[in-house]
């Protein structure tokens, strides 16, 4: 066998052979969801006007809050009407600053999900970050804290006519998805979360491991993942 085709195979064998750990970002390595912040500081000061164009479904918020899907349109919505008349390049400097800066604030990363996430690093885990938030935004918070040893697959977002939209939101069932098209196929050993949008990468892993869940999660998350499910209180 030739030598380099030797190498690759041995090298492919070694990358089979990892436990593949997944780690949700908001609510688990983070303890915020970090884009309802930066929209939150978008609609603040100089941009109070924006809300007018979201104006119409406000009766609605109340109902939708809570549920994957409810949340999944409203983060839709208000990423349109933050970014509104923005430039591309504009709209990204602006969500790699808001990362940056909040990356610096006490207390914003669970020092325990950091611990845990560098202790599968150097057990030679292949350690995958799969979250709903900007690809972007999520690398400028690592980057600004040096968390490294990772792969991200996250949301991607581009500029439109009428603001930023997400030509990937990756939530709920999209997680699966997205890791099997990045090559990051079961069996997944051990899947880290702490809402119900995360039941199919937990249900897909061989160890759900559910972060600081509320009441109401764990009620419905116990039921929905068995015995399999192991519950972890991080600070």
């Amino acid at each position: 066998m030739d030598q380099r085709m030797e190498t690759a195979t041995v090298e492919e064998a070694a990358v089979d052979a990892q436990r593949v750990v997944l780690f949700d970002f908001d609510g688990v390595i983070v303890r915020h969801q970090t884009l309802e912040l930066f929209y939150r500081e978008r609609l603040s000061g100089i941009g109070r006007w924006r809300l007018l164009l979201a104006f119409p479904l406000v009766p609605f918020v109340p109902l939708l809050i809570g549920s994957v899907a409810g949340n999944r349109f409203l983060s839709r919505v208000f990423l349109r009407v933050v970014t509104f008349g923005r430039s591309d390049a504009g709209c990204r400097r602006l969500m790699q600053a808001f990362g940056r800066t909040y990356a610096r604030r006490p207390g914003v990363f669970c020092r325990d999900a950091v611990a845990a996430l560098r202790r599968h690093v150097d057990a030679g885990d292949r350690v995958v970050i799969v979250t709903g938030n900007d690809q972007q935004m999520v690398e400028a918070m690592l980057d600004e804290v040096r968390l490294t040893g990772y792969e991200l697959v996250a949301s991607r977002t581009r500029m439109g006519l009428f603001g930023m939209r997400f030509v990937l939101h990756n939530v709920h069932h999209a997680k699966v998805r997205t890791l099997y098209r990045a090559g990051i196929a079961r069996p997944w050993t051990i899947a880290y979360g702490d809402s119900l949008s995360d039941i199919p990468i937990l249900k897909a892993a061989d160890l759900a491991r559910l972060v600081n869940p509320t009441p109401k999660t764990l009620k419905k998350a116990s039921r929905l993942l068995g015995e399999k499910l192991e519950v972890l209180h991080w600070y």
